[in-house]
């Protein structure tokens, strides 16, 4: 058997192929978008990908299953649960798809989403499981949250019902050695107590699984259902979109490189600015309107927790990652990149009147602020469980995904500083606020994690 994890930190998103070496002929499952990298692969390795398996309709990124059908002839297979717009191979509880030696089995697990499978991976046909995919089913330390498609019909309480008959039935009598592999790790909206491990067993997962250990149905949906971090704003877009017969990704394709008129004319015609480089480059100069979200950081996650999907997007960004950052937004089906403004830095330099600086306060003068300045709006943009944890007196608790919803509750007038956990989300947060007219914005460099202790 050949098998492989691509893990992506900056979605904290897994995706697998599973090959069979006596036949070449593989699987992949839960792709990304971006594709090239599944299809290099498998050739390398002789390999002939058939079959491209989805665990469910993923919410926090825009599966690549229309892309890689399209460059291997493979076909797609969801849950017979699923009714998507696109051709598909549906699978039941329990049937079993053979590569040759290596034989697949679908487990039919709802719960995060009434269409969740998990894949059951043995080497041999008559041989004990030797791994489990489990989707958004079952994760290392969590499980899938049950909350996400609350919005678009299902009952929040129902799914958590059947995510615990999925988990008691069918994945827990597994045998202990068998490897877990999920479709995230920690850092994901889809969970709220993710391991930074990337596999584990089953047997380790029913000693020290929270979700695992409740004593009986209630407790489990009660912890689960219970401070889960807001979901960025793209994630009901994605749900949807992930359903559909859509455009496909050209992740080679060039982008319009743009002087700094044009640029101007697409902002004045309703497109966003998105600058990608680092808090500390961007606080140093920058065009003013645009927004701050670093692609070193997670990047597409957190310009879909501000940008509407239906916006168009200049880019600016370091030279020669141009497609990195058209692509990284294509992951969640961003795909109104109008184009990137060509040579950035001279731009800015030789027309210093279309640039400025961000206020960016060290925890010293901060708390010198909070003294001085009457009506100073605080606003702490981490998630729940970061803020019940310890927050700044004072601050109000405002998730960066839930800005745009909420920006009301803010005074436009009022001087207003925003802190986030270390610096990135804040710079995020802080130039989205003078994007939408506010005129005395700082953000607080190294986060709360440079104002614990107190300065005194």
């Amino acid at each position: 058997m050949i098998f492989t994890q691509y893990y992506l930190d900056c979605l904290s998103q897994a995706s697998y192929l599973i090959g069979d070496e006596s036949t070449g002929r593989a699987v992949v499952v839960d792709p990304r978008r971006d594709i090239n990298e599944y299809v290099r692969d498998a050739e390398a390795a002789d390999l002939s990908i058939e079959l491209i398996l989805e665990t469910h309709f993923h919410a926090d990124f825009l599966s690549g299953h229309l892309e890689l059908a399209k460059a291997t002839g493979a076909a797609i297979g969801l849950s017979d649960v699923a009714a998507p717009e696109f051709d598909v191979r549906s699978f039941a509880d329990g049937e079993k798809y053979s590569l040759g030696e290596v034989e697949l089995e679908i487990l039919q697990t709802p719960g995060h989403t009434p269409e969740s499978i998990s894949i059951v991976v043995r080497e041999q046909a008559d041989a004990e499981p030797w791994g489990v995919l489990t989707g958004d089913t079952l994760f290392i330390g969590d499980v899938g949250r049950p909350d996400l498609l609350a919005s678009i019909g299902f009952e929040r309480d129902d799914l958590a019902e059947m995510l615990y008959d999925s988990l008691h039935n069918k994945l827990m009598p597994l045998p202990d050695a068998t490897r877990v592999y999920p479709a995230h790790g920690a850092g994901s909206a889809c969970g709220k107590n993710l391991s930074s491990e990337t596999s584990s067993t089953m047997g380790e997962q029913k000693a020290g699984n929270y979700a695992l250990l409740a004593p009986d149905k209630q407790t489990f949906i009660d912890l689960v259902t219970e401070g889960q971090a807001p979901a960025p704003g793209y994630f009901v877009y994605d749900a949807i979109l992930n359903r559909k017969d859509r455009e496909l990704l050209d992740e080679d394709a060039p982008i319009d490189a743009l002087d700094l008129p044009q640029v101007e004319a697409l902002v004045s015609g309703g497109a966003m600015l998105i600058d990608g480089r680092d808090p500390d480059e961007f606080g140093n100069g920058h065009l003013i309107g645009s927004v701050n979200v670093g692609l070193d950081g997670r990047y597409a996650e957190f310009a879909g927790s501000v940008v509407p999907s239906d916006q168009d997007i200049v880019l600016v960004v370091e030279p020669g990652r141009e497609l990195e950052a058209r692509n990284r937004l294509a992951r969640i089906g961003f795909d109104r990149v109008v184009g990137h403004l060509n040579a950035p830095f001279k731009v800015m330099v030789e027309q210093p009147e279309k640039v400025q600086r961000a206020s960016r306060l060290t925890a010293r003068e901060l708390a010198e602020r909070l003294q001085s300045v009457e009506g100073l709006q605080l606003v702490d943009i981490r998630n729940p469980g970061e803020f019940a944890l310890g927050a700044i007196d004072g601050a109000a608790a405002m998730p960066v995904g839930q800005m745009p919803d909420r920006i009301s509750e803010l005074d436009p007038a009022k001087p207003t500083v925003v802190y986030c956990a270390g610096g990135y989300r804040s710079s995020v947060a802080a130039s989205y606020l003078r994007n939408h007219g506010f005129g005395d914005v700082s953000d607080l460099l190294g986060g709360y994690g440079a104002w614990v202790p107190v300065p005194a």
